[in-house]
Parts: C-alpha cells; sequence; structure tokens
C-alpha cells in the first residue's frame, strides 16, 4: 500500500511539472503615438527570433498569445514611426506591455539635441518617411549637431567626411558654393544632384542650369540627407541623386530661445549667426540671420554674405500642418582668377588677377501643407519659387597672359521659377506586412534671361553694361516646362524581404530665343586684308522630349542589423545653358549637342554588429551616354589650341564604396565614460569611355575621378567635450576627357594626388558653448579643380593653414 502511495504521489508531481512546464501565457496592450496619445492601428508587433507577431486593431490594441515562461523581446513597426522595442520576462501570469511611438521627425528632433545617436554624425533614412520612400536605396543622413567641424565655414570636407565617394571642389575658404559630385560626376556646384531645402528645390533652374549658388548655413541645419544613385524616380532624372537640407525648427517646449555664434579666424574671417525659435500654442517658428565676411587666403579673395530665413509651422488642428518658408541672401566676392602650373609651384597664394567680381542674390519661396487624410493616407504639396540672380564681371582672357585693363566681360542672369510637387502615400499590407504606395506629380516653370557683353574697364564691382541695347556677346531668354508624374511602392513580403518597384513620366519642354554675335573674316576692298566682320544670329529654337523611366529595388534583412540591398534606376540630364550657348575664349561648343543618358546599379549590405561597429559596402555600376564634357582641338586657320565641349562618348563607372565606423572603448568592453571612435571610407573607381566619336578619347580615363578616395578620423568625447582629427586623401585624376598632362592655359591638366587633415574640438557648458580647430593642419599646397571660366580660369588653390574660434550661448 505504502508502494502504491508513493508511486501516485511521484505521477502527482510529474503532472504538476508538466502542466506548469507546459502552461501558455499572453502578452497584449496598446500601441499609441508618441505626442498625442492617439491610438495607433495596423502597427506590426512581433517577437524577436520566434515566428509569432500580430498587428494592431484600429483601437491601437493587440495580443500575443501561446508564450511560454522566459524572457522576451517585443517590437513595435509601422511605417513612418521610429520602431520600439522592450524587453519583459514571463514567470507565472499573463503580462500587459504598452507602446508610445514617435514619428521619425520627433526622433530625429531629440537626436539633435541629445547627440547621442551617432557620435560622428552620420545615421541612415528608414524605409518610408513622411511622404517618401528609401527603402534600398544607398543613403546617408549627416547631423551636424552631432560634428565636432568647422560649421561657420561650411567645411565640406569634414561636414561630409563621412559620406563616401564624394568628389569635392574647393573653390573659396568660406563655403560660399557647394560642389560635391559622386561617381565621377562633375562636382560644379553640386549641379549632378537634385539639391533640396526642406524638399524643395533651391538651384538656379532645375531644367536648364541646375548649379547651386545658394547653400544654407551649416550652423542653421538639422540633418542633410543624401541620396545617391536610383533617386531619379522620386526626385528627378539625374544621375546623382538627392541632396536635401532640412533646417531646424524652433523647440516645441519653448516659447522662445536664441542662439548666437560668432567665429573668428584666419585671414580676416568674422562669422556671425543668431537665430531665434520656439513654439507659441500651434505655432512653431525658427528664424537666422548670418552674416559672413573674410580676407581670403589669397589677394584679391575678399567676400560679403548677409543671410535671412524666416519659418513657420502652423498646426491649426491634429491632422494637419502648414509651413510657409522664406530665405534671403546676397554676397560679393572678389575672385583672384586661376593659375597656371608653373605658378601654382612658384607661388600657390599668388594672384594676377585684381578685376574680377561675382555676386548673387537669391530669394525662395515656399508654401507646403501635411494633412493626414486618415492613419494610412498622408498628403503633402509643397509650391516653391526663386528669384534671384547671378552677375560675374572680370577678365576671361587665358590665364597665361597679362591682363590688358581692357573692357570686362559681364554675365548678367536673372531666374525666375516656380513650381509644385504634391505627394500622397498609401500605407496598407499584404501578405500580413506592411506596405506603402506613394504616387506624385509634379509641374515646374522655370525662366532664365541671360545677358553677356562689356563692362567697364575699371577695378571696382560695377555690374553695367557699357552697351545693354545693343550686347557685344548675347542676350537671350530660356524658358521651360516640366512635368512629372511618378508612383512607387513598397511590398514588405515577409519580415525580412521587401521590393520597390517604381516608374516616372517625364515631359521637359525647353526654350531659347534671343541672338548672339559672330563673326567672320571678309577681304577689305581697299586694303585686300583679312577683318573681322561681326553680325548678330538671331535664334528662336525649342526642344521638347518625354520619356518613362523605370526603377526596381530589393532588401532583405539578414538579422534584424543587417541588410543586403540593391536598386537599378534609368537617368537622364537635360543639356543646359551653357552647353547651348556661352560665349568664353576658353572654349566652343557644339551646335547639335545632345542630352544625356543611362542607368545606375548599386549593390551592398550595411549594418551594425552588436554595439560597436556601423558599416555601409556597396558596389555599384554608373552607365553615361552621350557625356558631356570638353576635348582639345586645333584651329586649321592659325593652329590655336581650344577647349570644344560636346557629347564626349559613353562612359562606364565600376566601384565600390565602403563605410565603417567602430567605438573602440566598446569594442575592449570597455564601460568607460570616455568615448572614442575610428571612422574611415573608401571608394574605388575604375571609369573610362566605351565609346566615342573621338578616336583619341576611346579607352581613356574619365576626368573628374580620383581612383582612389579615401576619408578616415578619429573622434574622442568625454562629457560635453568632443574632439576630432581628419585625415582626407584623393588619388590623382584629369581635369577633361582627353587626359592632357599639362596645357598653357592650365585649364586642362592633371589634378594632382593631394591630402589633407583637420583638427576641431568643442566644449559645451549649460547654455555656453566654445569650439576652435585647425584646417589643413599640415599646410598642404594643393588643389581640387581646373576651372573653364569663373573663378578662373586656369588652377583654383585651395587654402593653406587656418584656425577658428567659435564662441556661442543658447537660452
Amino acid at each position: 500500500m505504502k508502494k502504491i502511495f508513493t508511486i501516485l504521489l511521484l505521477n502527482l508531481f510529474i503532472a504538476l511539472a508538466n502542466f506548469a512546464v507546459g502552461q501558455n501565457y499572453s502578452v497584449s496592450g496598446k500601441v499609441t503615438e508618441n505626442e498625442t496619445g492617439d491610438a495607433l492601428g495596423k502597427v506590426k508587433v512581433y517577437v524577436h527570433d520566434k515566428n509569432i507577431s500580430v498587428i494592431t486593431t484600429e483601437n491601437g490594441e493587440f495580443e500575443l498569445k501561446n508564450l511560454s515562461p522566459g524572457t522576451y523581446k517585443l517590437s513595435a513597426f509601422l511605417l513612418g514611426y521610429a520602431t520600439q522595442t522592450k524587453s519583459i520576462q514571463i514567470k507565472n501570469a499573463s503580462k500587459t506591455v504598452d507602446f508610445a511611438m514617435p514619428l521619425l521627425e520627433s526622433t530625429l528632433d531629440e537626436l539633435e539635441v541629445t547627440g547621442e545617436q551617432d557620435f560622428n554624425g552620420i545615421t541612415r533614412l528608414n524605409a518610408v518617411e513622411k511622404t517618401a520612400i528609401y527603402a534600398s536605396k544607398k543613403n546617408e543622413v549627416i547631423l551636424p549637431a552631432n560634428l565636432a567641424a568647422n560649421l561657420a565655414t561650411n567645411n565640406s570636407r569634414q561636414i561630409y567626411a563621412s559620406v563616401p565617394g564624394l568628389n569635392i571642389w574647393e573653390s573659396d575658404g568660406a563655403g560660399l558654393q557647394l560642389g560635391i559630385g559622386a561617381r565621377g560626376l562633375d562636382p560644379n556646384r553640386t549641379s549632378n544632384f537634385n539639391v533640396r531645402q526642406n524638399g524643395y528645390d533651391i538651384s538656379a533652374d532645375a531644367l536648364g542650369y541646375p548649379e547651386s549658388y545658394y547653400t544654407p548655413p551649416t550652423e542653421a541645419l538639422q540633418k542633410i540627407e543624401l541620396v545617391r544613385g536610383a533617386a531619379s524616380l522620386q526626385y528627378g532624372t539625374q544621375f546623382g541623386g538627392l541632396l536635401n537640407f532640412i533646417i531646424k525648427k524652433g523647440p516645441k517646449d519653448k516659447a522662445i530661445e536664441v542662439t548666437s555664434r560668432q567665429t573668428l579666424g584666419s585671414f580676416g574671417f568674422f562669422n556671425s549667426f543668431n537665430s531665434v525659435g520656439g513654439t507659441v500654442k500651434k505655432l512653431n517658428y525658427y528664424t537666422f540671420y548670418q552674416h559672413k565676411q573674410g580676407d581670403g587666403w589669397r589677394p584679391n579673395s575678399q567676400f560679403d554674405l548677409d543671410m535671412w530665413y524666416g519659418g513657420v509651422n502652423w498646426n491649426p488642428v491634429s491632422r494637419l500642418k502648414i509651413n510657409l518658408e522664406y530665405t534671403y541672401m546676397k554676397y560679393l566676392a572678389k575672385q583672384p582668377g586661376g593659375l597656371t602650373d608653373a605658378m601654382f609651384n612658384e607661388d600657390p597664394r599668388q594672384s594676377i588677377r585684381d578685376r574680377n567680381w561675382f555676386r548673387v542674390n537669391w530669394n525662395l519661396f515656399s508654401l507646403s501643407l501635411d494633412y493626414d487624410i486618415s492613419d494610412r493616407l498622408l498628403l503633402n504639396v509643397r509650391n516653391f519659387g526663386l528669384i534671384g540672380g547671378r552677375d560675374a564681371l572680370g577678365n576671361l582672357q587665358r590665364i597665361d597672359r597679362v591682363d590688358d585693363n581692357a573692357e570686362r566681360n559681364l554675365f548678367v542672369d536673372d531666374f525666375k521659377n516656380f513650381g509644385n510637387e504634391t505627394r500622397l502615400i498609401y500605407h496598407y499590407n499584404t501578405f500580413n506586412q506592411p506596405s506603402a504606395l506613394l504616387t506624385g506629380i509634379r509641374f515646374y516653370k522655370g525662366n532664365t534671361q541671360r545677358k553677356q557683353g562689356n563692362g567697364t574697364d575699371g577695378a571696382d564691382a560695377d555690374f553695367h553694361f557699357l552697351n545693354p541695347e545693343s550686347l557685344e556677346d548675347s542676350d537671350f531668354d530660356f524658358p521651360g516646362n516640366n512635368f512629372s508624374a511618378f508612383v512607387e511602392n513598397v511590398f514588405n513580403l515577409s519580415e525580412k524581404l521587401s521590393i520597390t518597384p517604381g516608374l516616372r513620366f517625364e515631359y521637359i519642354n525647353t526654350q531659347a530665343d534671343g541672338y548672339y554675335q559672330s563673326s567672320v573674316l571678309v577681304k577689305d576692298p581697299e586694303t585686300g586684308l583679312g577683318i573681322d566682320s561681326t553680325f548678330n544670329v538671331y535664334e528662336d529654337k525649342e526642344r521638347v522630349r518625354s520619356f518613362m523611366f523605370f526603377g526596381l529595388g530589393a532588401s532583405y534583412w539578414l538579422t534584424e542589423d543587417v541588410e543586403i540591398y540593391g536598386n537599378f534606376s534609368r537617368n537622364f540630364r537635360a543639356i543646359n545653358f551653357n552647353d547651348i550657348r556661352v560665349n568664353n575664349p576658353n572654349l566652343v561648343v557644339d551646335e547639335d549637342i545632345q542630352d544625356e543618358s543611362g542607368f545606375n546599379f548599386d549593390l551592398g549590405f550595411r549594418g551594425k554588429y552588436q554595439d560597436w561597429l556601423n558599416f555601409d559596402i556597396s558596389a555599384f555600376y554608373l552607365r553615361y551616354n552621350g557625356r558631356i564634357g570638353s576635348i582639345l582641338r586645333v584651329d586649321e586657320t592659325n593652329y590655336r589650341s581650344y577647349r570644344y565641349r560636346t557629347n564626349v562618348g559613353d562612359s562606364r563607372h565600376i566601384g565600390l564604396e565602403a563605410f565603417a565606423d567602430t567605438d573602440i572603448l566598446k569594442l575592449l568592453q570597455s564601460d568607460s565614460q570616455f568615448k572614442l571612435k575610428l571612422f574611415g571610407n573608401v571608394s574605388l573607381i575604375n571609369a573610362e569611355y566605351v565609346a566615342s566619336k573621338e578616336s583619341a578619347i576611346k579607352g581613356n580615363k574619365v576626368e573628374l575621378v580620383p581612383n582612389i578616395n579615401l576619408k578616415t578620423g578619429l573622434s574622442f568625447g568625454w562629457k560635453k567635450l568632443k574632439a576630432s582629427l581628419l585625415y582626407s586623401y584623393a588619388d590623382e585624376q584629369y581635369s577633361d576627357a582627353s587626359n592632357a598632362a599639362q596645357t598653357p592655359s592650365a585649364v586642362e591638366g592633371i589634378i594632382p594626388a593631394y591630402y589633407v587633415m583637420d583638427f576641431s574640438a568643442s566644449y559645451s557648458y549649460k547654455w555656453f558653448l566654445l569650439e576652435a580647430g585647425c584646417n589643413n593642419l599640415t599646410n598642404n599646397m594643393y588643389f581640387t579643380r581646373r576651372a573653364s571660366g569663373y573663378p578662373g580660369p586656369g588652377i583654383i588653390p585651395s587654402d593653406g593653414r587656418s584656425f577658428y574660434t567659435t564662441v556661442g550661448v543658447k537660452f
């Protein structure tokens, strides 16, 4: 009997143990929007490392069932919001877990304040943000507030240091103009990127003259977005992709916040940046004023700039935001001109041009609204315009000739552009996964009036034509109209795999109406000698084209932190006004020059490993058909060499771009309060002409492509102290398709390999900020470009060693 009782008791214990082990529990809760507290439907809540997930109801409620006791990590995911993750432990009862999800914009506002997201100031865009899709596209987001860099001069080497493959032109030491290119595209005024501010165009004329004379001050920026390669479907057809400057907003928790930054630097540099922002009831506002002046590293390089911006964001109801912005900028800069190779080797600081000037006047307008039609349907409408101009005055003759003090050449461009871009994004589910459909249309009307003639023979900044009624060179109107429609959809086929197809229709109408002056050699009947006879040639041209583009992207997450991505997109670039009609003694333009076309392809993987390694490694293939460039030709009459601008040929660009940064102390498993990060990026590019009408061009290297472009740096942080040391290297490159090593005009030739080092440090304490640094630490003498016109012609030396100090307050 005792034995039977023992057996029964043992079986009871086993049954109870089995019951306890096999008991299942649930996790329930609610998902809300972080700021408003509104319930969020269609949110995916899932358990990591388990095939368990659920979609929230319209009331934001969810329940995960059949969970055994243990420790779990749960995440809530919804396109347009920052993913939230929580860890829970289930013992002997069901759990309740709630999620509050912030909008991605709010998340970035917080990152700007805390500066904790990435010590090197770079992160990436999410798959979907507001009314834009970035899934499977190569992109970077720069957070200037997290950088230890010379923000007062918009120092491009430091600001874009973490972006691999950018070729940077340095035309001035004050950051008046930005010149960056990628993958062998011309960096001239960033004309191969679609350049925007807060989502709207800011270049001179997006149709016919996509050069950027205005660059917002980095001190005013919340972030800088770069989307490269296959950005054409949403942002145009250009090869380079998107560059979008996002200006700060006023703080949400203050009625007024004042920031003032004063910077002194070498060569008479002074920068004053002052901003005021805040939130009053449903109105958020932000405004800044900047004044910048200096003497420049070379003689004849002084400049004076003033800039003002005002933006208000009104949120009358929870689903509607209305934003009004105005930007004004003007500057006047004296230009020291270019140098020949011999002059540069003798003294790169010298200047033999003291009558060259350049001025810009820029007025940007924007009125936009964001309306959440429903929780899943979002509308964005952007209206924008530009009224501005740029004037260039000086001697454009070859730099190997002495200035004869004759009448100067004067260019006057006036821009009047207006546009609208309307986007609609719809969030829905496919295969029980969140997906998003984006559609949009764009209307753009641009008009540029370009005049070229003789200016005064003085040395002052007198921008007046001597004969305004009958210009000696040209007088043209360049109207243009553009209509685009695009659609793009990100399909999440599973938790790991997504594909993003897209289409874009483009209609472009560009016109030219005016005259240019030409001359022929005729025989004088009295003397029998040849003389030049000048006359006006009138033109009234129109070029209409329309086409459809297709793109496809794909993304696969190997783990929750590592992604493989790839994309393909067609590209197109219309000829611009410089390609059609410009009178430059250093250049002759082909009358039959044509538009350019091609495609981009990217394949890469990116992500992070644990908490100490962040990386993005990708390969690309760029095909560029009918590439416009310059070749050397010889005049058969007088045997003079000249540059001929035409469709040089078809080029192909193959390359590898890699970025990585590592937190050294976390790698060593140190719990130190110090931060020490090492970062580096490199691009390896092989670019050559694979077809050309010119037999001497096929097989040549593509101009403006350094085979190796390397940047690496070390960043140190302790509490509110930050410091960084940056090393930049660019390999040797050619300035034109003929691969000329050197010419007397210095417009063509090799741009030698160079390296530069920069050091910056900053310290903040409550409301006080102190920054200091040294650019070009080793005082290297180098140059990044050879200019055919302004600000040359010839070699444009980069600045030598310079120092700066910034004092800032915020209250």
